[in-house]
C-alpha cells in the first residue's frame, strides 16, 4: 500500500482549522455571555444561576423525595412488624407521612384499630378521609366503604344505605362492593326481597369478579332464594 504525505498533512490542516473555528466559537460566546452580564447585572448573574442551580435544585429535590419515600416505607413496615393490632395501630400513628403516603397509612391504621376491638377508633381514623371532597375517589369512597364495613355494630344501617349510596352509582370505583354492603344492610333491616334483589344483580352484573358473584349466590341461599332463577 503507497503512502500519502500529503493527504496526512491536508488532514492536519483540517484538524488544525476545526481546532481553531471551535476556538473562535467558544470565544464569541464567551464574549457575548460577558456583554449579557453587562447589559443585565445582577438579573443576568440571577438568571443564569436559576438556569445551573435550577437542573441541581431538580435532581436534588428528587433525591430527597426517594429518600423521604424510603424512610416512610421503612417506618411503615417497622411498625406492621409489631406484636399486636394495637401496638401496630399505635405505631402507625407515630409514622410522619404525607400525601397519599398519610392516607395508605390511616386505612392501615383503622384496620388494626378495628383487629384490636376498637372500632371507634378505627371510625374516627376513616371519618376524615370519608368526608374530604377533595380527595381523589378512589381513596375516598374506599374510606367510605371500610367505615359501612367496620361500623356495622356501630352504625345503623338505615345510614349506612345512606353513606354508600353515594359510593355505588355506575362508573364509581367500589359500586359493586357497596351494593354488596347495601344489601347485607337492608337484609339487617328485615328488607329480605330488596337484599335478594340487590344479590341477584351482582351476581349477574359482568363487571362483578367471581368471589363477589359466589358470595352474592351463597347469601341469595342464606335467604332463602335460589340463586339460579
Amino acid at each position: 500500500m503507497k503512502h500519502h504525505p500529503a493527504r496526512r498533512g491536508q488532514g492536519a490542516r483540517v484538524s488544525h482549522t476545526d481546532s481553531f473555528i471551535e476556538e473562535v466559537t467558544e470565544e464569541v460566546r464567551r464574549d457575548k455571555f460577558y456583554a449579557f452580564l453587562k447589559k443585565y447585572g445582577w438579573i443576568g448573574i440571577v438568571a443564569v444561576l436559576a438556569l445551573v442551580g435550577g437542573a441541581a435544585w431538580t435532581e436534588y429535590s428528587k433525591a430527597k423525595e426517594r429518600a423521604a419515600a424510603q424512610a416512610t416505607g421503612d417506618a411503615i413496615t417497622a411498625a406492621l412488624g409489631a406484636e399486636t393490632p394495637a401496638a401496630r395501630a399505635e405505631a402507625l400513628a407515630n409514622v410522619a407521612t404525607t400525601g397519599e403516603a398519610r392516607i395508605a397509612v390511616a386505612m392501615l391504621r383503622a384496620g388494626e384499630l378495628h383487629a384490636a376491638g376498637d372500632v371507634k377508633g378505627a371510625l374516627a381514623v376513616l371519618a376524615p378521609l370519608a368526608a374530604d371532597d377533595m380527595l381523589d375517589p378512589a381513596y375516598r369512597d374506599l374510606a367510605v366503604l371500610k367505615t359501612a364495613m367496620i361500623g356495622a355494630g356501630e352504625i345503623a344501617p338505615e345510614d349506612r344505605i345512606s353513606q354508600l349510596a353515594g359510593i355505588a352509582s355506575p362508573g364509581a370505583p367500589y359500586r359493586l362492593l357497596a351494593e354488596e354492603q347495601i344489601a347485607a344492610a337492608q337484609a339487617e333491616m328485615g328488607d329480605k326481597q330488596a337484599a335478594i334483589d340487590g344479590y341477584r344483580a351482582i351476581s349477574q352484573d359482568v363487571d362483578a369478579s367471581n368471589a363477589l358473584r359466589r358470595r352474592a349466590a351463597q347469601m341469595m341461599v342464606a335467604l332463602g332464594a335460589d340463586p339460579a332463577e
